[in-house]
């Protein structure tokens, strides 16, 4: 079995449906934007605080490890279980871009950072934000300048 890339090992454990909607949604918000530009660095700030899945699977399992320890450490060795079973699927999730909290949190509509951006670049675009590029003398400089604002 292939390992996924990194930006398609989420969407591919997704089901279609959930991978459906998360575009859907994101297609609405830049369409609404477009009509009303003024809002677009608003949305660009919410953007940057926003948590993608992978942010939340760390803090998932890094609070679930945490609580293990203290448990097997305070109450009986056999919660350090629960470490072990959460550092083994953190490590699935490096791997496949599965583990069991990641069909809940995209149901709950959290986005990979290739989505996230993908929403990030076109609200950008719209904005304009890339017609400098065109216009430059040095394309690369210009490119790069317009994907950090």
């Amino acid at each position: 079995m292939a390992i996924p890339t990194t930006q398609d090992r989420v969407p591919v454990h997704t089901s279609d449906t959930v991978n459906e909607r998360i575009e859907r949604k994101a297609r609405e918000r830049v369409r609404r934007l477009a009509a009303h530009p003024a809002e677009i660095q608003q949305r660009l700030r919410e953007l940057e605080a926003e948590w993608d899945i992978e942010r939340a699977i760390e803090a998932n399992a890094s609070v679930l490890a945490f609580i293990g320890v203290a448990l097997g450490f305070f109450h009986h060795p056999y919660w350090l279980a629960l470490p072990a079973l959460v550092t083994a699927f953190l490590f699935q999730h490096a791997l496949q871009g599965w583990c069991p909290p990641v069909p809940i949190l995209r149901r709950f509509g959290f986005r990979t950072i290739d989505e996230i951006d993908r929403e990030r670049f076109a609200l950008k675009a719209i904005r304009g934000d890339f017609d400098q590029v065109r216009q430059s003398d040095d394309k690369a400089a210009a490119a790069i300048e317009a994907a950090n604002r």
